[in-house]
């Protein structure tokens, strides 16, 4: 069952051509990472950008 994240739980993330993903952004609400993915993604580079719920501290 999913449950939502906190305000600021997400992140967006940056897979490169040679398979690293890194945080671009984190603490974002998930409008505003899913926004932020869409519009890297857009721009048409090589890597891929998505947005994800950011792993919770306690788990």
């Amino acid at each position: 069952m999913a449950t939502s994240a906190p305000p600021g739980g997400w992140s967006v993330l940056r897979l490169d051509d040679n398979g690293n993903e890194f945080v671009v952004r984190s603490g974002l609400d998930q409008h505003a990472a899913e926004a932020l993915a869409a519009d890297y993604q857009a721009r048409g580079h090589k890597q891929s950008y998505w947005a994800q719920r950011s792993a919770r501290p306690d788990a």
